[in-house]
């Protein structure tokens, strides 16, 4: 009988204690509604409580804690933190704790008492804790602090270094990023990715770049050994699209290390890609002169003369004599090497030259053909091969012949770069003909294209049709247009600048105006007449309702300026300009790097 009733008693216990528990369950969230609502006096109440309960302290402390502070009573606030900090002493989040009640009750002094007592009591022991206190509070001036006196502790100079890059990084604090991350690079140049990842996120504004640059001069001369200093140099010179220095600084290293020249034959891509075509040719020279026996020989020799090639194309009016002496280059290499798989790229080189400069269309058709049907030809220079003759058919008036080759491409080589490349061309094949709506539906498929150029291009085709044909049930002076522009692709300039100024008068404020004058801007830089290339392109910059393309405007100006007339002064000017108007333009980059250079800043 009594075995009984101490089963019945503990059994009344046991449920006494969980509907006690569950009641104080319910308070607790109750106390949390009336906290989320802003009735903080109910939560109070209520809070003052449940905080005595040793299982539901976590759970009530951190709200209790901003309901007294929210209710202004920073006496009760203190207090429930002294308490705190007795019961759990190796918890640091409630010693910064009480430095916030002081702050919320105004007193900025024993605040800064209490964060600085805290980091005195850093060892090398618990400086991750104290600093992950101030950091789940955003004080990250006193984390910082923390890591800096745990550093000074262990008498190791990185110490904590990979935390306190983390954290200047995420407080955009160069100066003092820029130290430490060159710090870690000098004990250990495997870093350098890691270096270059976090320098990535932060060295957005041109006073930060001009800081590490200045820095790592400093630590090249100083430690000419350290290739780590020298790889980042050059990485920094990329980033800022100078790559000219970035080639010269590789070229010193490669000259020291006789590395074989790799990383001035990566720059020289590089350049190339950028339009920088003196780098391209400088990075090319070194390796043809350096290494006439190495493995970057013969692609070295080939990339020298493709650099010059764009030089010459990009360079107006285009010298004819300067076309026929790139052929001779290239057919002294074929000389040289052969031609074979390794060289067909060349055939193709000399084929555009000869068709697109020199009209001579059949020798351009007899070179690709060559290349289209050599053993063990690369299947990518194949298609290329076949582009670019489906472009002579598409020159030569010949358009069926030009969408069979474009097709062939684009079936062979679906869902790659050079397959897209291909609907790209069939997508302006239509557009020229004026048939936009199978033009659209090619460039709705491309404007999903991995490559972000194609993708990018056939955005800019697909908004010029429907930004012109949208509004208007006429599509009329969109076909016109249209025509032109083939006209232009097959170099009848005088037909085409006669076409657009008709144009001009037929369709008087219509929407495809600054894209005339683009056009007209554009043919007239091709043929030398840079005077009025600079007059058209005026007109779209200073006139506000064509805002679209008045940061091309401005950028092409001041290209022209600086490169075709030699007035650095007004090319200046026009950057500048564009920097200023056009934050957000593509040309922002390239722009900034111009405007630098014009103004002296390139530091070599």
């Amino acid at each position: 009988m009594a075995l009984i009733k101490k089963i019945y008693l503990l059994l009344t216990l046991c449920l006494l204690s969980a509907t006690i528990s569950f009641a104080q369950t319910q308070d607790l969230e109750l106390a949390r509604a009336y906290f989320n609502k802003g009735e903080y006096q109910k939560a109070e109440e209520l809070y003052s409580k449940i905080i005595n309960d040793k299982r539901l302290f976590q759970l009530a402390y951190p709200d209790y804690l901003k309901t007294l502070i929210a209710l202004r009573n920073y006496k009760e606030a203190e207090k429930l933190v002294k308490r705190t900090i007795k019961q759990y002493p190796d918890n640091y989040t409630f010693e910064v704790d009480l430095g916030k009640v002081y702050q919320a009750a105004g007193d900025k002094s024993a605040a800064e008492k209490q964060f600085n007592r805290l980091v005195q009591q850093t060892t090398t022991d618990n400086t991750i804790a104290v600093a992950s206190a101030f950091l789940q509070n955003d004080l990250f001036d006193y984390a910082e602090k923390v890591y800096l006196r745990g550093r000074e502790l262990s008498k190791n100079p990185l110490e904590h270094n990979r935390s306190l890059i983390a954290l200047y990084t995420y407080q955009q604090k160069n100066e003092a990023l820029v130290p430490e991350v060159l710090n870690l690079l000098q004990e250990n140049e495997a870093e350098i990715s890691y270096v270059q990842n976090m320098l990535q996120n932060s060295l957005r504004e041109e006073k930060a770049m001009d800081a590490l640059e200045t820095e790592l001069i400093k630590r090249v001369q100083e430690h000419p050994d350290r290739l780590g200093y020298n790889e980042l140099l050059v990485w920094l010179y990329v980033q800022r699209l100078d790559f000219y220095s970035a080639l010269m600084q590789a070229r010193a290293v490669d000259k020291r290390s006789r590395s074989g020249g790799t990383k001035v034959m990566e720059l020289g891509a590089i350049s190339l890609k950028n339009k920088d075509y003196e780098s391209a040719i400088e990075a090319y020279e070194y390796i043809v002169n350096e290494y006439p026996e190495g493995p970057y020989y013969l692609v070295a020799r080939q990339r020298l003369i493709n650099a010059r090639e764009e030089q010459v194309q990009n360079t107006f009016p285009v010298d004819n004599e300067k076309i026929r002496a790139l052929i001779a280059d290239y057919d002294a290499l074929l000389a040289e090497v052969g031609r074979h798989a390794a060289t067909a790229e060349v055939l193709q080189h000399m084929a555009n030259l000869y068709a697109f400069y020199l009209d001579e269309k059949d020798k351009a058709t007899a070179l690709l053909q060559e290349a289209i049907d050599m053993p063990r030809a690369n299947p990518q220079l194949v298609a290329e091969s076949k582009l670019t003759l489906g472009d002579i058919y598409l020159l030569k008036g010949e358009p069926w012949e030009a969408t069979l080759l474009y097709s062939q491409v684009e079936k062979s080589h679906k869902d790659t770069p050079i397959g897209y490349e291909a609907k790209l061309r069939n997508a302006r094949l239509s557009y020229y003909k004026g048939d936009f709506e199978l033009a659209q539906a090619h460039l709705d498929i491309l404007k999903l294209a991995t490559s972000r150029e194609i993708a990018n291009d056939a955005m800019d085709l697909s908004l010029l049709i429907t930004d012109n044909t949208g509004l208007d049930t006429s599509t009329t002076a969109m076909e016109e247009y249209a025509a032109i522009e083939l006209m232009v692709f097959q170099n009848k300039y005088d037909k085409a600048l006669s076409s657009l100024d008709g144009m001009l008068k037929k369709y008087n404020g219509h929407s495809l105006t600054d894209e005339i004058y683009y056009q007209k801007a554009a043919i007239h830089e091709r043929t030398g007449n840079f005077a009025e290339a600079i007059s058209n392109l005026q007109k779209i910059a200073e006139n506000p309702q064509y805002d679209i393309l008045s940061d091309d405007a401005l950028y092409k100006m001041a290209f022209i300026y600086e490169e075709s007339l030699n007035e650095p002064e007004k090319a200046k000017q026009l950057y500048n300009d564009l920097l200023v108007k056009h934050q957000g333009s593509i040309y922002t980059a390239e722009a900034r790097k111009r405007f630098r250079k014009l103004r002296g800043d390139t530091v070599n």
